[in-house]
């Protein structure tokens, strides 16, 4: 059997309890280790093989996936945050099935998750914004026409960028072609919930400069909106005058 097992965003308490289970019971382990915080690693057993991901090729972990099922391993295949975020988790999970090898996931706490609790943040604010987009500027790696930053931009809703923060001119100048503004609150999170944890605010048009300043070059989250600003309503669920199949909402004349 393998698990893809999410690895949380970084703090080693913030796996889990099931990703913490497989990894303590693992005959082998095959971890992102370029994102993944190594400390992870002193769960397994002594007897548990480990190998880096970051080192090998697509053919080369499937190869060592399809060698320890053959001999009855257990094996965790570690991803940092949640496997299902820019995880490249399908690939592996469909030639698994080419091979008749089982194979079951473990949700993890995404560092998207883990950013907003270090800024102490609520994404979705009434008379604000209630979506948020997850994306990436693109690079090396396209994206999709439809999905470039000036289109999504549009909507001026809260925006996650992951795989961004080399690109952060491109970023700045393609979401003020949208709703965002010069004036737009914003913020990079370098590794969050590390202990090198490292908060960055400022608006929109000193992103560049902001990541500079603070020698931030990668392994950040860029964060972009009104979110971050303090102008807000509160929700309606917990107004006095709000009826819900719990509580009877009072009459406030």
């Amino acid at each position: 059997m393998i698990w893809f097992v999410g690895a949380g965003p970084g703090a080693v308490d913030l796996i889990t309890v099931r990703g913490q289970e497989l990894l303590q019971r693992a005959d082998m382990i095959i971890y992102a280790g370029s994102l993944v915080n190594p400390a992870l690693l002193q769960l397994a057993g002594e007897s548990c093989e480990i190998y880096n991901s970051a080192e090998m090729t697509l053919d080369e972990v499937l190869e060592r996936m399809r060698d320890g099922n053959a001999r009855g391993l257990e094996i965790v295949r570690l991803h940092t945050g949640d496997p299902s975020l820019y995880g490249a988790m399908r690939e592996q999970i469909d030639k698994l099935e080419e091979l008749g090898i089982p194979c079951q996931i473990c949700p993890g706490v995404s560092s998207f998750c883990g950013a907003a609790a270090a800024l102490q943040a609520e994404y979705t604010l009434p008379g604000l914004t209630q979506s948020v987009i997850i994306t990436r500027a693109e690079g090396r790696t396209k994206v999709p026409e439809r999905e470039h930053l000036g289109h999504l931009a549009v909507h001026g809703c809260t925006m996650v960028l992951f795989l961004s923060t080399g690109l952060l001119s491109h970023v700045k100048r393609e979401l003020l072609t949208g709703a965002y503004r010069e004036d737009t609150p914003c913020a990079i999170v370098y590794k969050a919930t590390w202990e090198e944890e490292k908060i960055v605010r400022g608006t929109l048009g000193r992103l560049p400069e902001m990541a500079a300043e603070n020698d931030i070059t990668k392994t950040a989250l860029v964060l972009v909106g009104d979110f971050l600003g303090d102008d807000y309503e509160l929700s309606r669920l917990y107004a006095p005058d709000f009826s819900t199949e719990y509580r009877k909402g009072k009459d406030q004349n």
